[in-house]
């Protein structure tokens, strides 16, 4: 429910990780921007605020969404889902096989793929090289080169196919 109060605020609910937040917001205020300064989740990083570079990317209602793009109270009663949420008690297989890869260097634009290749595999039983690829161009990342991301993301996709399921809440199934 939106409701809109004499301040031209906006009071949005959203469950953020699975915790609720209820916070007061400008209608112009972009949803990266109310993840980190009024959730506190600064893993998700704000890099060219145009919806190109992808850093930014989370999950919203389990589709991949560029939050630079959408405005808060576009996301009130929704259920978002940021690289923080990824892990429970330990780190989510995506992350580990992202270290056992070295598919990270800088780490600058990782949450946005991870976020990316969580509903990626959770769409792709048995993805290619060419449809990584090809899902991975919607973000940059000057530091790896690609192939170290790519072979993580092979390797959680065979894992997936050996019985393991990546469900986006940091557990195996």
């Amino acid at each position: 429910m939106i409701q809109v109060s004499r301040k031209e605020m906006v009071e949005i609910q959203v469950r953020i990780n699975g915790k609720v937040y209820q916070e007061r917001v400008e209608p112009r205020k972009l949803l990266s921007d109310f993840l980190r300064e009024d959730c506190g989740l600064t893993g998700t990083h704000v890099g060219c605020e145009h919806g190109v570079c992808g850093a930014c990317t989370v999950l919203v209602n389990g589709s991949a969404v560029r939050s630079c793009l959408m405005f808060a109270v576009q996301a009130a009663g929704t259920e978002i889902m940021t690289v923080e949420g990824l892990a429970n008690d330990q780190p989510h297989p995506l992350q580990e096989v992202f270290n056992e890869c070295h598919a990270l260097q800088c780490g600058f634009c990782t949450p946005g793929i991870l976020m990316s290749s969580v509903e990626f595999l959770n769409s792709n039983s048995d993805p290619t090289t060419d449809k990584i690829k090809e899902m991975l161009s919607g973000h940059l990342c000057r530091c790896t080169g690609y192939k170290g991301i790519i072979e993580a993301i092979e390797k959680v996709a065979n894992r997936q196919k050996d019985g393991e399921k990546v469900d986006g809440s940091g557990d195996t199934v």
